[in-house]
């Protein structure tokens, strides 16, 4: 049937892409990778052979492939109490460097680097500010560095941006134009978008803050394990980390090498 594939069928996929294309896809948490997959299938209206095909007889077809299996659900503000602690209780010591930089890897659409410069700004911090904002889909990094938010969101966005304790009128960070909501160019002009891959490229720079959020639940343990390390290698010493509500460094070889500095809130920094 159309959209459904077996777990033969999803471990004949990764060794296929392993073969042809030198990239690992057994590392992603396997449930999750077939549902995207029978997603994948059904919207494009082709049975697994075709997707079989195409990928042993078109080199240009893998990218296309793995964009299409990323995972894009995002929000400005999300989690607001999460922004409430890095305000509190990271602002504070980020404030002591003359230059921060700031990464978010898997950045999607942009959303939560949009809603960090904006936390920066209230803070007075955003002129000495860099964020890096990364992720592998090429297209969602176009909408980001357009400053594109679907205009239907900003209702939860405002209140998002309310219980978070942003402090100024909300609508004065983005324009309306159509169905969207264009972030303002103030608000962009301190944020690097750019393609990175956390399963396969490396440390691109260091950084005070780290935020990678929502991104390892994909993923199995042991590339959970290495993605943290290539998260650990990124911060400067004494820097923030923060993951998702769901996610843990607990289980990771790379705990002890943390304090916890909000356990609700999955905030940590990197032990002297």
């Amino acid at each position: 049937m159309m959209g459904e594939i077996s777990d033969d069928d999803l471990r004949e996929l990764v060794t296929l892409v392993k073969s042809q294309h030198n990239y690992d896809l057994g590392n992603y948490a396997a449930a999750s990778l077939k549902r995207r997959v029978g997603r994948y299938l059904s919207q494009c209206g082709i049975s697994f052979f075709e997707l079989k095909y195409r990928l042993t007889n078109n080199q240009d077809f893998f990218p296309e492939l793995l964009e299409a299996l990323s995972v894009n659900v995002t929000e400005m503000f999300r989690d607001p109490f999460f922004y409430r602690a890095l305000k509190e209780k990271v602002f504070p010591i980020l404030a002591t460097y003359p230059v921060i930089k700031i990464w978010h890897a898997g950045c999607s659409s942009g959303e939560e680097a949009f809603s960090m410069a904006i936390m920066l700004k209230e803070a007075g911090l955003l002129h000495r500010s860099r964020i890096y904002a990364t992720d592998i889909s090429r297209e969602m990094l176009e909408r980001a560095a357009a400053g594109i938010v679907p205009l239907h969101a900003m209702k939860d966005n405002t209140a998002n941006y309310i219980s978070a304790g942003g402090t100024e009128d909300f609508s004065e960070y983005y324009s309306a134009r159509y169905d969207y909501a264009i972030i303002s160019q103030e608000i962009r002009k301190q944020i690097i978008f750019s393609q990175h891959n956390l399963v396969t490229d490396y440390v691109f720079n260091e950084f005070q803050l780290v935020c990678c959020r929502n991104v390892l639940i994909y993923f199995n343990r042991p590339l959970q394990d290495n993605v943290i390390g290539l998260l650990t290698q990124s911060l400067a010493p004494l820097g923030f980390l923060a993951i998702g509500l769901k996610e843990s460094l607990q289980f990771t070889s790379h705990y002890a090498k943390y304090a916890t500095v909000d356990a609700q809130n999955k905030i940590f920094r990197l032990r002297g």
